[in-house]
């Protein structure tokens, strides 16, 4: 009796220790299998959303092509939306599109889209990028506000002054600002603006800009001096052509209507489609008393341009 219970132990325990062996060689097994499902699946991974890695977004950046970062970075928020880095690739993007547009309406929504991802990214942006930040919702801002027929130019000023504060320097900055100061109609502001932007570089848009605000500020005589340096050295016909046009209304209320009638004259010499030269040659013959020859003028504005605000209104006056 003894000898078969001791046969079905020695068996059971055969058993038992093949058994061991087995499970581990299957568990090995299956480990391995996991490991090389999980393998194949992170390659495929990979493969499919390689555009959510920030190396493919640096490397979109870097090519300029605002078009796939714009992409990449919508992409990753779509999973991520307030991933800070994509806020911040997708504000600039969208931005650069923005302005490269010559649909208005494409150019808003690519505006919208680039301050509300902005205004994220600064929310929670490490101390170091937010001049940067500021500075970029300052431009955007200031852009919204050529497009729109709302006023947006106090948010420029707001978040350019903050850039500044915060220590950031851009050589376009305080020309923004100068440009801004003046939708506003904060003349002196502008002025000041402007003159900074000027140690930064010098331009004749730039000058002329200095020019008009001088000249609604009533002081003519600074006015006149830049738009001497216009007429003196720019290359631009377009440019020359503004200053004359400026310089002839200053001479009007200087009442030196002969050198007036020069500016207007040499201007229609160059453009004779130049409706505010007509004007202002109407101006001068008003002022004279001559309202035939005044009235001339301003039809001669208004064939060239229906829509002239100074002409039309001349015309209704003296009807």
């Amino acid at each position: 009796m003894s000898k078969t219970i001791d046969s079905n132990s020695n068996t059971f325990a055969k058993r038992k220790s093949a058994v061991v062996p087995r499970l581990i060689a299957i568990f090995c097994i299956a480990a391995a299998a996991a490991a090389v499902l999980f393998a194949v699946m992170h390659i495929k991974e990979r493969r499919r959303a390689p555009s959510g890695s920030a190396g493919v977004l640096q490397k979109a950046w870097k090519s300029y092509d605002y078009g796939a970062v714009c992409e990449i970075s919508r992409t990753i928020l779509d999973e991520k939306p307030f991933n800070n880095t994509a806020l911040t690739y997708y504000g600039y993007a969208c931005f650069y599109l923005a302005v490269s547009q010559t649909d208005t309406a494409l150019s808003q929504d690519y505006l919208e889209k680039s301050i509300n991802a902005l205004r994220l990214a600064l929310h929670h942006a490490r101390k170091s990028l937010v001049p940067q930040l500021e500075y970029m919702l300052g431009k955007a801002y200031f852009y919204k506000n050529t497009v729109t027929s709302y006023y947006y130019a106090d948010l420029a000023v707001l978040y350019l002054n903050r850039a500044k504060e915060h220590g950031y320097k851009a050589p376009d900055i305080s020309e923004y600002l100068g440009l801004s100061y003046a939708a506003l109609g904060m003349t002196m502001e502008s002025i000041s603006a402007f003159t900074e932007a000027l140690l930064e570089r010098e331009s004749d848009s730039l000058l002329l800009s200095i020019a008009e605000q001088y000249c609604k500020a009533g002081q003519l005589s600074a006015a006149k001096q830049y738009l001497f340096r216009i007429k003196s050295g720019c290359l631009d016909e377009e440019l020359v052509l503004k200053s004359m046009n400026l310089l002839g209304t200053i001479y009007i209320t200087d009442g030196d209507y002969e050198a007036a009638r020069q500016e207007f004259e040499s201007i229609l010499k160059k453009n004779q489609n130049s409706a505010d030269a007509y004007y202002g040659l109407g101006v001068i013959y008003e002022m004279q008393g001559d309202l035939v020859k005044a009235r001339a003028e301003w039809r001669k504005a208004i064939r060239v341009q229906m829509n002239h605000a100074g002409a039309l209104a001349k015309i209704s006056d003296y009807k």
